[in-house]
């Protein structure tokens, strides 16, 4: 009798039309459930975490492409799968949560999260954000490197790190794409219309504003490191703001 031999798995094929990874890190089987079915039936490959220590393992092993992130979990909460996310790892997180206000809404984005988005949900608002976020963080990144020495600021856009007075500073795609471009024109003033285009793409009708609030959580990051760190950006009164290098 002749045994048969095991066949390998081409692993070209197997990978090259791999669909997009979505984790849902959430302790509710039933939205989880509904989640995956939506996630599911767009296209998108999902797993799920009941918790936040069960997410961190399976982080590993699997290494998704976006992460849905519930806050209210137990054993790990969110907040602390996204602290821990971000020390190691650039992957966009959508907070997906109950908790509606502003200043959680802030505190999550000055964590490192890319979205937010409050329970109940609209399925299609769910696959627009998704899809939106994935875009931002795939998008091809020229080879560059900024080095301000004068400030101790370096920029590296295929990394996408950022160090600050030999400091790594985490940077979610918006505050990386608000930096970048603030340094790719410096010391010249970049408008609201060139920063909206370089963070969604189009001019929106809020970018202004919304532009202001990621320059605040630039601002409170850098100022961390150092005082002077919240001071490098500088807005210019109805034009926009510019980058200061300390070369002129």
């Amino acid at each position: 009798m002749t045994l048969s031999q095991p066949v390998g798995a081409d692993l070209d094929e197997l990978y090259a039309g791999q669909r997009s990874r979505v984790m849902i890190v959430d302790d509710d089987p039933d939205t989880t459930l509904l989640l995956k079915q939506i996630l599911r039936s767009a296209g998108f490959d999902v797993l799920s975490a009941a918790n936040g220590i069960e997410a961190l393992k399976k982080y590993h092993a699997v290494t998704p492409d976006l992460v849905l992130l519930d806050l209210m979990m137990p054993e790990m909460d969110g907040w602390e799968v996204l602290r821990q996310l971000r020390q190691f790892s650039p992957t966009p997180v959508m907070v997906l949560t109950a908790i509606n206000s502003k200043e959680t809404l802030v505190d999550c984005f000055q964590l490192g999260a890319d979205d937010y988005l409050t329970k109940p949900f609209y399925r299609g608002e769910v696959l627009a954000r998704i899809n939106a976020v994935l875009r931002r963080s795939r998008r091809p990144q020229p080879a560059y490197r900024y080095a301000f020495p004068k400030i101790g600021l370096i920029i590296e856009s295929q990394s996408r790190e950022v160090r600050y007075k030999d400091e790594r500073i985490p940077l979610t795609v918006k505050e990386f794409e608000v930096l970048s471009t603030l340094a790719r024109h410096a010391p010249e003033v970049v408008d609201y219309l060139t920063l909206s285009e370089a963070v969604w793409g189009q001019d929106l009708p809020q970018a202004r504003q919304r532009i202001k609030f990621l320059v605040y959580l630039l601002r409170r990051k850098l100022g961390r490191v150092d005082p002077a760190g919240a001071d490098l950006i500088v807005n210019v009164d109805r034009l926009g703001y510019k980058l200061e290098t300390g070369e002129g």
